[in-house]
């Protein structure tokens, strides 16, 4: 009985290892998978879904071609993958990372900020979220200061790297925007945004003048249609009035995160806050695990998530930091960040999981997915049959980006030999040897 692999074929080179003791990619392969994708056909065969069916889904230019009963679709299919004993979702995304940073939290002396240690880092942090199942990535990156643009040049040469494994957009965060030190902040600002920036960032928090940087950041996001996805701790109730005022009816949208700020407001003055986000179409995002480094720790509560979604708030939940000042545990799982808000948040298993994939993948702009014909075959399979098993046992779990499998993890749980696991039919790690 031990959770064993899927028969499949491995998409990867011989000998890659990855978290956990499973298969993974050891190198990004480029635009050549991309293409390869789109032109690959892959039988899912046996699938458990969420309304407890068991199915077969075909996979097809990066598209779910068919759904039907296990057994029931014709098999032009190159490759099966058997995935039995697996509940099929879509894939989670990863709305709010840091991949400047991260994986920073155990070195020792200065962190190195070089282009080729952060594109290093980038990458190696998107790969490990893309292992624990997320297939898109929205990284946060600090510009300007003595490093000028270099960590965003970093940033992009790892989202062209890894080009069909998973798709990795970019957030430009200045510092400041205002006054005389905040001119080549905007001018840093404008330079990221034609470098290939596709997401305007920034903490009003930290400026001298927060309703200036917030103007600044708006007008430009408005001239070059640009999403907005701010960092604010949520704890001042004026300036998240005026932040909604300002940001309603801006197209393609603002997001803000991580406001755990709220939670330490008087509970009328947070529901009139939640009233007037909701109002303006702002949305949150929320990290359960902790914090990131973009903001002063004032405390490790989360953003209410209940209550905003009371109020019509869209709610998506991220990571955040991953290894780095900000929270140096911090593991990029989002399945991990659905379990905190199911154990902790008051959210339902469907609703916290859904957090982390269909309102992520909607708060960074990217089209639906179900597991239904014609929708992106954008899909996660963990071993389990119910959402709330998975949340609290997701060990084993085969990502799928593009129609073709990207990365996977293996579990085995094995017991010692003892009357107990005889008993039960429980898998051993081994027999004694005979004695003389």
């Amino acid at each position: 009985m031990s959770d064993s692999q899927p028969q499949q074929p491995s998409p990867f080179p011989p000998g890659g290892r990855g978290e956990g003791g499973g298969q993974g990619p050891r190198r990004p392969p480029g635009n050549a998978n991309a293409a390869a994708a789109e032109s690959t056909t892959l039988l899912l065969c046996g699938a458990r879904l969420t309304d407890g069916r068991t199915v077969d889904v075909r996979l097809g230019g990066g598209r779910i071609q068919a759904v039907g009963t296990a057994g029931s679709l014709p098999s032009p299919a190159l490759a099966r993958v058997d995935l039995g004993g697996y509940l099929l979702l879509p894939a989670p995304a990863e709305p709010h990372a840091h991949g400047d940073t991260a994986l920073t939290a155990d070195g020792e002396g200065p962190v190195s900020y070089g282009t080729d240690e952060v594109q290093r880092r980038a990458t190696e942090a998107a790969l490990l979220q893309l292992g624990h199942g997320a297939t898109a990535v929205r990284s946060h990156v600090r510009i300007g200061d003595v490093h000028g643009l270099g960590p965003m040049e970093a940033v992009l040469q790892a989202r062209r790297s890894l080009r069909g494994l998973t798709d990795l957009t970019t957030v430009a965060v200045p510092r400041l925007l205002t006054g005389l030190a905040g001119a080549d902040g905007l001018a840093m600002l404008r330079d990221a945004v034609k470098m290939g920036a596709s997401v305007i960032g920034g903490c009003p928090d930290l400026d001298p003048d927060p309703t200036g940087f917030l103007e600044a950041v708006l007008e430009l996001a408005a001239e070059h249609g640009c999403p907005v996805d701010l960092h604010t701790d949520g704890d001042d109730p004026g300036r998240l009035a005026r932040l909604a005022a300002m940001a309603g009816g801006l197209r393609p949208g603002v997001t803000i995160g991580p406001c755990g700020g709220l939670s330490r407001l008087p509970l009328d003055v947070a529901h009139r806050a939640a009233d007037q986000l909701a109002a303006a179409g702002v949305r949150v995002t929320c990290l359960p695990q902790g914090d990131c480094a973009a903001l002063e720790r004032r405390g490790l509560r989360t953003a209410p998530v209940r209550l905003l979604r009371a109020a019509g708030v869209r709610v998506a939940a991220g990571s955040g930091a991953v290894r780095d000042a900000g929270n140096p545990v911090g593991r990029g799982d989002p399945l991990e960040a659905a379990f905190l808000l199911a154990s902790q948040g008051g959210l339902r298993a469907p609703e916290a999981y859904a957090s982390v994939s269909g309102a992520a993948r909607e708060a960074m702009g990217l089209p639906e997915v179900r597991v239904e014909a014609g929708f992106p075959a954008e899909l996660l399979a963990v071993r389990g049959d119910r959402i709330a098993g998975v949340l609290s046992l997701a060990y084993s779990r085969i990502v799928i980006h593009r129609g073709r499998v990207v990365a996977r993890t293996s579990a085995v749980r094995e017991y010692c030999d003892s009357a107990v696991a005889v008993a039960l039919d429980l898998p051993r790690q081994g027999r004694a040897e005979p004695g003389p």
